[in-house]
């Protein structure tokens, strides 16, 4: 197949004006002006979208599918009560009613052009939803737990979960990792046993500082987390003991950060001895600027980041808390909160080139996936999107990255393709029943509003 564009976005090289790619059986096999590349195949079939951007499926490195059916439900308040009142909500959850939630996030997934994603679950209805609906990424399983004696049993789960999911998941398209939930959650030596399970190249993902109560409560031990939503996790966990410390530096004394594949998700909350541990260890960072703003959890220091060398993708995180699964939205959040922060600093003034980067290869790079997705190069795997731009406010458009960032929106995509495979064309999802999944949602959400 030869689709072509008006404008084809590499990503790893400049767009290309009236643009082509070949795709054969699950891969890129040429990408070029589309009259050179014709002349080259003129028996590919061939696919013209007119005034369109075909660039590479988004790569969503922070999600949570299995929450999509609790989006607003808790509204409008800040992180640890939004937190606690949710942890409530999760009690009423059946175990269909989470894989129910995942499938819908999935698909909502692949509307918003996504094609990978990293998820964190207990329940595993996140990788489940991402098998059947084809996407790709990594399903992280989420551990926790406060209270020393229990941690062998907390592991050995796990790793049973672990051994399940791969296989059971198509091991090219999922691969499975571990993530101990976070700073507040976790006793220290989970966070070793996750450092040896993870020692050989397991993904690690970790929630870290992410919200000032998460700063206040690590560093001197009073925030709402320690009252509440700590409480939810373990109410027979001992009394949190203050480090002293900013979290960043807490978890680094017992050497998870140095695991080869670590993403930290959040990061609103450091300092610059925080930023040096990160970029000597190599951590990876999932930033979700929407989720950050909107719970009032702060705002990343995405300059001091990149000058630090850190690789930077972005993420959806929950639909409990960011209401949808908006690549577009987040780009253009995330670009325009990280400028409003740089008015002192004018060579930190980023354009919408580099975000699309951050939610493309970048975030492959950051999942150390990049190898395989997150452009459009030959060889690599036809995980791609085609956006209509004929409705964009920018018509005629001058630069494609702009129009994408700033005025595009998920309505515009008409096609999104993995593994070579179209998996959603024009509104339509080609193997889901849509319509199916979304009133089974709005029963489970009847019962939470009940």
């Amino acid at each position: 197949m030869l689709i072509k564009a008006r404008y084809v976005l590499p990503i790893s090289a400049p767009y290309i004006e009236d643009g082509a790619v070949v795709v054969r059986d699950e891969q890129i096999v040429a990408v070029g002006p589309a009259t050179e590349l014709e002349a080259a195949w003129p028996d590919e079939e061939v696919c013209d979208y007119g005034l369109a951007a075909l660039l590479p499926g988004f790569v969503d490195t922070h999600t949570h599918l299995e929450y999509t059916a609790m989006r607003g439900l808790v509204d409008d308040v800040p992180y640890a009560q939004w937190k606690s009142e949710l942890m409530a909500h999760e009690r009423a959850f059946t175990e269909q009613d989470w894989e129910d939630s995942a499938r819908l996030g999935a698909l909502e997934a692949l509307a918003s052009g996504i094609t990978t994603l990293a998820d964190i679950t207990q329940t595993g209805a996140s990788g489940r939803a991402v098998q059947a609906c084809g996407l790709r990424g990594i399903v992280y399983r989420e551990v926790e737990g406060m209270e020393r004696p229990l941690l062998a049993d907390v592991m050995r789960l796990a790793l049973d979960d672990i051994a399940a999911w791969e296989a059971s998941f198509d091991p090219a398209r999922i691969e499975v990792g571990i993530s101990p939930h976070s700073p507040y959650s976790c006793h220290p030596e989970l966070f070793a046993a996750v450092r040896d399970v993870a020692s050989d190249g397991r993904p690690v993902a970790m929630h870290l500082a992410g919200s000032y109560e998460e700063y206040q409560f690590v560093k001197y031990g009073a925030s709402m987390l320690g009252f509440e939503v700590r409480d939810q996790y373990d109410r027979e966990a001992h009394v949190w003991l203050p480090t002293g410390v900013s979290p960043v530096r807490y978890v680094d004394q017992y050497k998870i950060l140095c695991v080869p594949r670590f993403m930290a998700v959040h990061c609103t909350q450091v300092d610059e001895a925080d930023i040096e541990i990160l970029a000597r260890n190599q951590v990876a960072i999932s930033h979700c600027p929407r989720c950050n703003a909107k719970l009032g959890m702060g705002t990343a220091p995405i300059d001091r980041f990149l000058d630090a060398g850190l690789v930077i993708g972005l993420g959806t995180d929950s639909p409990a808390a960011t209401n949808t699964m908006g690549m577009f939205a987040e780009m253009s959040s995330g670009l325009l909160i990280q400028r409003s922060h740089s008015t002192r600093n004018r060579d930190r003034f980023l354009s919408a080139e580099r975000y699309l980067r951050f939610a493309t290869l970048d975030g492959a790079r950051v999942l150390g996936l990049d190898d395989r997705i997150g452009s459009l190069e030959p060889g690599k795997l036809a995980d791609l999107q085609v956006v209509d731009l004929t409705h964009s406010a920018q018509v005629p458009t001058r630069d494609p990255e702009s129009a994408l960032v700033h005025t595009s929106h998920r309505s515009d995509i008409v096609l999104v393709m993995v593994a070579g495979r179209a998996l959603y064309v024009r509104g339509d999802w080609t193997e889901q029943d849509g319509p199916g999944i979304k009133a089974r949602v709005e029963a489970i959400r009847d019962k939470l509003r009940a």
